[in-house]
C-alpha cells in the first residue's frame, strides 16, 4: 500500500526530530562531562591551594606554638569559677584587637582537668589548618576568652563547664560537667 504525501511528511518530521534529539542529547552529555571535568579540576586546584596555604602557615607558626605543646597539665576542676572565663596572656600580640564580631584564624591546644589533651592544632611535626571563625562556630567560653586579645597573641583560657560542653560533654574525651583549658594563638586571617 502506498503512503500518502502527508504520511511521508510525517515520517520525515519524526526522523528529523529524532535525529536532532539524539544529536542534542549527545551534545548535552559532552558539555556535561566537560563541565564536570572543569569543576573537578577547579576543586583540585582549590584543595592544592588550601594545602599550600596550610603548609606555609605551619612553617611560619609551628615554632611559635611548639613550646606550649607541653603546657597541658592536671588542674583542680573545683577551683574553676563556675560562671566566668579566666584568661592569662602568655604573649601579647601586636595586631588588631579581637572583639566579639572579629573574624580571625587561630591555632590551639585544649585539655581537661586530668591534663590530657583532647584536641590541638598539632599534626605530627606540623600544624593542621587553623580554625577560621568565619566558617566555624566555637563554644561560648572560647568566644569570651579571646575578646581583647591582639592578633599574634597567645593566651591561656580556662572555661567553666557551662560555657564549654555542659552536662552533655563532648564524646569520650570531655566528660559531662567538665571545665577545660586552651592555649589559643590568634593569627591574621589570610
Amino acid at each position: 500500500m502506498a503512503t500518502t504525501r502527508g504520511q511521508r511528511i510525517g515520517i520525515w518530521v519524526i526522523a528529523i526530530t529524532m535525529t536532532v534529539g539524539t544529536i542534542g542529547s549527545f551534545a548535552a552529555m559532552v558539555l556535561s562531562n566537560q563541565n564536570s571535568s572543569n569543576e573537578q579540576q577547579a576543586a583540585q586546584q582549590q584543595l592544592a591551594a588550601q594545602q599550600q596555604q596550610t603548609s606555609a602557615l605551619s612553617a611560619k607558626y609551628y615554632s611559635v606554638l611548639k613550646p606550649y605543646q607541653s603546657t597541658p597539665a592536671a588542674f583542680d576542676a573545683s577551683q574553676v569559677d563556675s560562671s566566668t572565663v579566666a584568661t592569662t596572656d602568655l604573649v601579647v600580640g601586636t595586631g588588631a584587637t579581637i572583639d566579639s564580631s572579629t573574624k580571625y584564624q587561630a591555632y590551639y591546644i585544649g585539655w581537661t582537668p586530668d591534663g590530657k589533651t583532647f584536641d590541638s592544632s598539632f599534626n605530627g611535626n606540623a600544624l593542621s589548618a587553623p580554625i577560621d571563625t568565619s566558617t566555624t562556630s566555637l563554644i561560648d567560653g572560647w568566644n569570651q576568652g579571646v575578646v581583647g586579645m591582639k592578633v599574634g597573641g597567645i593566651r591561656e583560657v580556662t572555661i567553666p563547664s557551662k560555657l564549654a560542653y555542659g552536662s552533655a560533654g563532648s564524646g569520650s574525651s570531655i566528660p559531662p560537667n567538665t571545665p577545660i583549658k586552651f592555649i589559643i594563638m590568634i593569627i591574621a586571617t589570610v
